[in-house]
């Protein structure tokens, strides 16, 4: 019973970074109705940004909860200053235009972060320093817990719930939701469209900058490649709960993270990273539009 519990507190753990990563591909394809490829190389760059600013700043010589939040705060700032970026001057000059030709912008925005990435931060794999690193272990009992942990799951989960105050209590959220109904029918209504989806972008950007510096401080290993894995991950996640969904994206990635945990913990390793799409494969053959998703008449 312990192990199961174990393994229960190091799957939410993990399912609550993949959400975080997963909400920017439904909240971007919610209003767009685009698949936005590039996405796992931002949760790489939010990384890399807390990597040389937790070093920069001294956190790694004196890691603190502080620490963590100012890492958080300038990773989440770089990274949804790249998603404006990447929505002004890759996707946008492409709206009106057929959306094979933005998902080709996508994939090769993606190719382009992650050799800019290789370019830029090099090669090497690097130690992520340890901006925030709680001492010793709680115990339970029979039963374990590591602090960083339960301190990332709470670190996910109050940025989720952030993100449905903001789209669901908020004039900019409102926004949203309108303009992923129909865009055209907001911009009557004397909706900025345009703001909006920028706003989307840095939003979802954001988030997946967040899941990197979080992603680091557990496993420590960083490099210009990291995000393809996870960023494939999180889109499968998102495909399980109902792309375009909020609150499919979490569920989907909460339960992809159960299924990665119980099945390395109960000895079938080796099918770890096939087991996202595994689920991919049956979902789209059983339930195509996810479990909170809607029939659509296009999907791209």
């Amino acid at each position: 019973m312990t192990e199961f519990v174990q393994h229960l507190i190091n799957g939410f753990s993990l399912g609550s970074i993949y959400a975080l990563v997963a909400l920017g591909y439904t909240m971007v394809f919610g209003v767009l109705q685009l698949i936005n490829f590039a996405h796992g190389e931002v949760f790489m760059t939010g990384a890399f940004v807390g990597y040389y600013s937790g070093r920069f700043l001294g956190f790694d010589r004196s890691p603190s909860f502080v620490g963590l939040l100012v890492t958080l705060g300038v990773s989440m700032m770089a990274c949804s200053l790249l998603g404006l970026l990447i929505e002004k001057f890759a996707y946008r000059p492409l709206r009106r235009q057929p959306r094979i030709n933005i998902l080709i912008t996508a994939v090769g925005v993606s190719l382009l972060l992650q050799f800019s990435g290789q370019l830029f931060f090099g090669s090497d794999p690097k130690f992520f320093p340890q901006v925030y690193k709680p001492e010793g272990t709680w115990e339970i009992g029979d039963l374990r817990i590591n602090p960083l942990q339960v301190n990332v799951l709470f670190v996910s989960l109050s940025m989720m719930l952030v993100l449905q105050y903001i789209i669901f209590k908020t004039r900019v959220g409102r926004a949203m939701r309108a303009v992923s109904f129909d865009h055209d029918l907001a911009r009557l209504m004397g909706i900025p469209t345009d703001r909006v989806i920028s706003w989307t972008f840095m939003l979802g950007s954001a988030l997946a900058g967040a899941a990197g510096v979080l992603v680091g401080l557990i496993y420590p290993k960083i490099e210009p490649f990291m995000g393809i894995v996870p960023g494939l991950k999180s889109f499968v996640a998102a495909i399980l709960g109902g792309i375009g969904n909020v609150t499919g994206a979490f569920v989907g990635a909460i339960f992809l993270g159960l299924a990665e945990e119980f099945v390395v913990g109960y000895g079938a390793s080796t099918y770890r990273d096939a087991l996202a799409f595994i689920f991919l494969i049956v979902v789209l053959l059983i339930k195509p539009t996810g479990l909170f998703g809607r029939a659509g008449s296009e999907k791209v």
